[in-house]
């Protein structure tokens, strides 16, 4: 599967002109996807192309700089953001296909620690984190302009938990940016999807947010206006078949459409 996975936002097109071929009948549809889709969304790709699609080109960065990739005119086909919002925005300027949109995925909040450090305090006291992280920091995608942030400072502000940490948050460029912090010990404690704790053994959930404590977690996905690939509609189709929700589910996910 060729993936470009770009953790610099402004970098991530560059490298996805220098790395894909022109387009042509042969190449799959674009996919700008967030990055917690980077593991579950590669292996539907694979799934695609072992029933004899062609080879669709896989790009993952934050929700939010994908988003502002689309409006800059990015050449992309399909993009499934991590929250309504993004797409709201990108649907109110006329860049998706409306009637091509569909609520894909959900998912969950959790808080991870380093798996060799997290026994002592598994599971966590939420009443106490801020006394949890000890002299460390709380790692969290940036809550002004990713979904994941965004979703956890509201579960935090929600539990009256946000004011006394704010200053010891560490605001990562994306939800896998946050994850690595805390798998590298960098962090002493992250909030990240439940499907990102699943993919990373060098971390261990030891809370999971009630899904009260924040708005839904939706994965939209939707095709762009500007798609001009001729697969794109059927690949789109194909992330709501059972093969792929099979994967998705897999990996952590909520599947919310399917046959």
């Amino acid at each position: 599967m060729r993936i470009i996975h770009s953790l610099l936002a402004g970098l991530a097109l560059l490298l996805v002109a220098a790395c894909t071929p022109a387009r042509d009948e042969a190449r799959g549809p674009l996919v700008l996807a967030a990055s917690s889709l980077q593991d579950a969304l590669s292996e539907v790709g694979q799934s695609w192309m072992s029933n004899g699609h062609p080879e669709p080109v896989l790009s993952f960065a934050a929700t939010s700089a994908l988003a502002r990739q689309i409006e800059a005119g990015a050449p992309a086909d399909l993009f499934v953001s991590a929250d309504e919002q993004w797409m709201d925005d990108l649907q109110a300027k006329g860049l998706i296909r409306a009637n091509s949109r569909r609520d894909l995925l959900g998912n969950a909040l959790v808080i991870v620690a380093p798996a060799k450090n997290a026994k002592g305090i598994e599971p966590l006291d939420i009443a106490a984190l801020a006394g949890a992280l000890g002299k460390g920091r709380l790692a969290i995608a940036d809550p002004q302009a990713v979904p994941a942030g965004r979703y956890a400072k509201e579960a935090l502000t929600s539990i009256g938990g946000w004011n006394s940490v704010q200053s010891r948050v560490i605001p990562a460029e994306n939800v896998r940016a946050a994850l690595m912090l805390v798998a590298r010990r960098e962090a002493s404690l992250g909030i990240v999807y439940a499907s990102d704790a699943a993919a990373e053994p060098g971390v261990r959930v030891v809370y999971a947010f009630a899904p009260e404590s924040h708005a839904p977690i939706v994965y939209p996905a939707a095709q762009l206006t500007a798609s001009t690939n001729g697969d794109a509609q059927e690949f789109l189709a194909y992330l709501s078949s059972n093969e792929a929700a099979a994967i998705f589910r897999k990996h952590g996910f909520l599947v919310r459409s399917a046959p």
